[in-house]
């Protein structure tokens, strides 16, 4: 066995702006940081499971058909295969894990 560590600073970017950071064969952790306000991020329904925490800012989430404001401390699921929107309020910043890893496979891509 190995412990994996990464750094943020050395962490992978992903296509749309996220870091890659600690991923096992089950589940990885990711970072959004100073996500912006501007337009909405566009729908879409991954076929991994995310959950996530707040850290700063403030977003949307919508899922079928609900709306949650997302705020420092909260925390969210979004379930694999669930049509979802964010709309950034405030500069936001947020770790999520996903499993399974979302960058694995081409599952992060579109």
């Amino acid at each position: 066995m190995t412990i994996a560590k990464i750094s943020q600073d050395q962490a992978p970017q992903g296509q749309n702006g996220q870091r890659y950071l600690a991923a096992g064969v089950q589940v990885a952790l990711r970072l959004w940081e100073n996500e912006l306000p501007g337009d909405d991020k566009p729908a879409t329904s991954r076929d991994y499971e995310t959950v996530g925490y707040v850290l700063s800012g403030q977003a949307e989430l919508h899922l079928d058909g609900q709306q949650v404001l997302l705020k420092p401390g909260d925390a969210w699921l979004v379930p694999a295969h669930a049509q979802h929107q964010y709309r950034i309020l405030a500069p936001f910043t947020a770790v999520e894990a996903t499993s399974p890893p979302a960058q694995y496979q081409g599952r992060d891509l579109s």
